[in-house]
Order: structure tokens, then C-alpha cells, then sequence
């Protein structure tokens, strides 16, 4: 008589029933570990262990491949292939005269820095967000509950966003100071308190050292607008104070081709996009009549433009004995020729 063994009973302490089953984790692990506690476990242990590496592989794809797609956008950008979205193909285009010391045109060097810039922020930014997806799935894999968990980070976020409010703004408007291009390294601004040359553009902070040699730093949330004197061209502007008795017409003639003849040589001709205009009389006030010449000049070259067209005009002025404002020691104004013997 063959006596038929009962099918084994899940108990505590005893072989679980699932064993039986040959085609299932449970079998497989007891079979491996010879564990009733691991067998017993073994759907739940390796069905979680599977979800959550698939999790995490996924999420790390996700992020290989957004990061991907950030150094693609940066390098298109740094070789000119990114500026229409941004708008400003046109006026970098006209940015990019001169050269650096390895040929560069300062153009390129400036999409290159705020693309750079751009990019490590939009790697931050996703890497925190995927990480974040992440870790929510998985705890709602583990079984945490992810109500309470989600309405705590809501009242932390909101608290953080009321104290933190001011960097926040910082933030978003160094993002979009670097989107629009408003400046960058290099430029000569005027941000309201502070006049000088960009030396850092941050999220946060903007490094501005004034003509004194002061160190600025100015937060990006503070600038109301900005007044940029490196973009595109400048324009230098001379203007040249005559006496009442002078003959506008022929200081006017005089100033014009002297203009003419400075601007062509060597030492600025390069700096001036265009031939110097004269306007003529600009104002005429209780001391004299002001004459004013302007001329296109290379971003940031103005200055040193007008410096040389002042230094010649005023020789020309000496030389053919145009009369112009003067003061006696008491401070009364009287016209007479600037050249005394």
C-alpha cells in the first residue's frame, strides 16, 4: 500500500507551502538558500528589488541622456548654431570685431562663457528633479505613504520660499540676464549704483570694478535696468566749446576735417566704423557756442576715440587762432584764443 505524504502546511517555523511550486521565486530562493524565511519572502523581496532597479536605471538613462542633450545645446551654441533662440544672432554678429590674443572674436568667447553658465545650471536642475522622481517612486515602492510626505515638502518649500525669497529672485534674474545676453564679462555697464566693466556674472551676484578701481558687487534681483556701453557699437562724442566772436561756419569746417584726418590714422582707424559726423552747433549758452562731433566707434573704444579727436581738434583750434571760452581769475568769461604767448 503506497502511502501518499500530505502536502506540506504553511506554518510558522515550517516549509511554506509555496515551495511546492517549482516555477516560482519562492521555490527558486529555498532551493538556493534552503531559508523558509527567505523562501517565504521571496515574491515580495525580489519583486521590489526588480521594480526598483528598474527605477533606477531608468532614471539614470533619463539623466545621461538630458545631459546629453545639454552638451549638444551648449556646443551649438558656443559655435553660433544656439543664438536664435535666444534672439540675438544679429547683435552678436555685430559684436564680433576685434580679436583676442589666440584670434578668437570676443563674440565667440562671450557665447561661450554664457552657454557654459547656462548649461551647468540646466544639468543641476534636471539632476535634481530625476533624483527626486526617483526617490518618490521608490519609497512608493517600499510602500511609504507619500501623502504626508508630499504636504510636509509643500509647507517646508512654501516656509524656505518666504525666507529665501530674495535669493530666489536673484536666481531667476540671473537666468534671464544670461538668456537675454543683457551683459556679459568684459562689458562696460551702468547698473544704477554702480558704473564700471563686468569682471563676473553669476546667478546670484554681478562683479562690476568702477573706473576708480572699486569692487561692486551687485545682486542680479537689485538691477532695475542696465545700461550696456559694449554692445553692438558705441559712439564717441566730442564736444568742442567756441566764444561768442568765433565764426561757427569755419570752426565747424575746421573741426570736421581735422576729425577726418585724425580718424584715418593708424592708431584709431581701426576703432572707427564710421566717418565722424559733424552736428554743428549743439547749444549755445552764456560762455560760448558748443560745437559736437560724433563718430561709430568699436564697443569700448569710445573713450579713447574721443580723447584723440579731442587732442587734435583742440591743436587745430590753437594753430589757426579760433577764439573760445576762457576765464579770468576773478571768473568772469571773456572770448579769446586758447594759445597765449
Amino acid at each position: 500500500m503506497t502511502i501518499i505524504p500530505p502536502a506540506p502546511v504553511e506554518i510558522a517555523g515550517l516549509v511554506p507551502a509555496c515551495v511546492e511550486d517549482s516555477g516560482s521565486w519562492c521555490a527558486t530562493v529555498h532551493r538556493l538558500t534552503s531559508s523558509d524565511f527567505m523562501a517565504r519572502h521571496a515574491d515580495l523581496i525580489i519583486g521590489k528589488t526588480i521594480s526598483i532597479t528598474t527605477i533606477v536605471v531608468i532614471a539614470i538613462l533619463f539623466r545621461w541622456l538630458a545631459h546629453r542633450a545639454i552638451a549638444r545645446m551648449v556646443d551649438g551654441a558656443t559655435n553660433g548654431r544656439f543664438t536664435a533662440l535666444v534672439g540675438r544672432a544679429r547683435r552678436l554678429r555685430r559684436s564680433d570685431r576685434g580679436g583676442d590674443a589666440a584670434g578668437n572674436p570676443p563674440g565667440s568667447q562671450r557665447r561661450l562663457q554664457r552657454a557654459r553658465t547656462i548649461g551647468s545650471v540646466l544639468r543641476s536642475i534636471v539632476s535634481a528633479v530625476v533624483l527626486l522622481v526617483a526617490v518618490m517612486m521608490v519609497m512608493s515602492e517600499l510602500g511609504y505613504p507619500l501623502g504626508p510626505l508630499l504636504a510636509g515638502a509643500g509647507v517646508l518649500g512654501l516656509a524656505i520660499g518666504f525666507g529665501a525669497q530674495n535669493l530666489v529672485r536673484d536666481f531667476l534674474s540671473g537666468m534671464f540676464m544670461l538668456l537675454e545676453d543683457q551683459y556679459g564679462v568684459g562689458d562696460i555697464v551702468d547698473v544704477g549704483e554702480a558704473i564700471g566693466t563686468v569682471e563676473a556674472v553669476g546667478l546670484r551676484i554681478t562683479t562690476i570694478r568702477d573706473l576708480k578701481g572699486t569692487v561692486w558687487y551687485v545682486r542680479n534681483g537689485e538691477i532695475l535696468r542696465v545700461g550696456n556701453m559694449s554692445q553692438g557699437f558705441a559712439v564717441a562724442v566730442v564736444d568742442l566749446p567756441i566764444a561768442h566772436s568765433a565764426d561757427v561756419e569755419e570752426a565747424t569746417e575746421l573741426a570736421g576735417r581735422t576729425a577726418t584726418e585724425r580718424a584715418a590714422q593708424d592708431d584709431i582707424a581701426a576703432d572707427i566704423l564710421e566717418a565722424p559726423e559733424v552736428l554743428g552747433a549743439d547749444r549755445i549758452g552764456p560762455e560760448g557756442v558748443t560745437l559736437r562731433i560724433t563718430a561709430k566707434v568699436s564697443p569700448g573704444r569710445q573713450w579713447a576715440v574721443q580723447r584723440a579727436l579731442n587732442g587734435a581738434i583742440t591743436d587745430a583750434f590753437d594753430d589757426h587762432g579760433v577764439p573760445r571760452p576762457m576765464l579770468y581769475p576773478g571768473g568772469a568769461l571773456n572770448g579769446g584764443s586758447a594759445k597765449q604767448n
